[in-house]
């Protein structure tokens, strides 16, 4: 088996064909649970889309998962406490443990609200990657 997997995911404008989610009982139009995909050991990442108008339904919060969402299309809101954020394309947020989340698409949106959230646990990461080595023996794989 390689070190590695690859998958498609689609373009931006194809994740809202998906019906996914953690279970059959969270599943929903327009997410897709990579992670179920992957053998993913330490992160996991969802790609959702909302339709102007659409919103999660639901508030939650983790106890150990912290969560990043990366904004890609459209424009919308989260929840988080009590406070209400405006995103849109290039907005990141991270997402603590014990915060409360929810969101939606502005019903305003020009299009779908389009993000990838990324999921992690466990320990704290370096603020410098101290696993990492360089190979410059290795030449690069470029052709032209």
């Amino acid at each position: 088996m390689n070190g590695f997997q690859l998958i498609e995911i689609g373009a931006l404008d194809e994740w809202r064909a998906h019906h996914g989610g953690f279970d059959a009982a969270r599943a929903r139009d327009g997410r897709r649970v990579v992670d179920h995909e992957l053998t993913m050991q330490y992160i996991g990442l969802t790609a959702n889309a909302l339709q102007p108008g659409e919103e999660a339904g639901y508030w939650h919060v983790h106890s150990r998962v912290e969560e990043l969402y990366v904004f890609l299309e459209g424009r919308g809101q989260m929840g988080l406490d009590d406070e209400i954020v405006e995103v849109g394309p290039g907005t990141v947020i991270r997402v603590g443990q014990g915060v409360a989340r929810t969101w939606r698409a502005r019903p305003d949106s020009a299009g779908e609200l389009r993000w990838l959230c990324i999921r992690a646990g466990g320990d704290e990461l370096p603020h410098l990657p101290d696993d990492s080595a360089r190979l410059p023996e290795r030449p690069m794989p470029w052709t032209e």
